[in-house]
């Protein structure tokens, strides 16, 4: 994600605090979290894919997916 878009999430977030957000300020807001939690779940995710567990005897296998 883009820095400029994780300032602005964290300036929402700051004015948030301390005054109350517009209708347009709070769909702005809810977009750019979505944005974030799907780009931030994505990568979460292939980080687990190349994720192996080393068995003592040497041998290695793929975290298996939990249903």
């Amino acid at each position: 994600m883009e820095k400029s878009k994780i300032d602005r999430i964290n300036f929402l977030a700051r004015k948030s605090k301390t005054e109350p957000l517009s209708v347009a300020e709070l769909a702005e807001q809810a977009d750019l979290r979505r944005e974030y939690l799907a780009e931030f779940r994505a990568s979460f995710s292939a980080q687990l894919e190349n994720t192996v567990i080393e068995r003592p005897d040497g041998s290695r296998e793929k975290l298996p997916k939990k249903k």
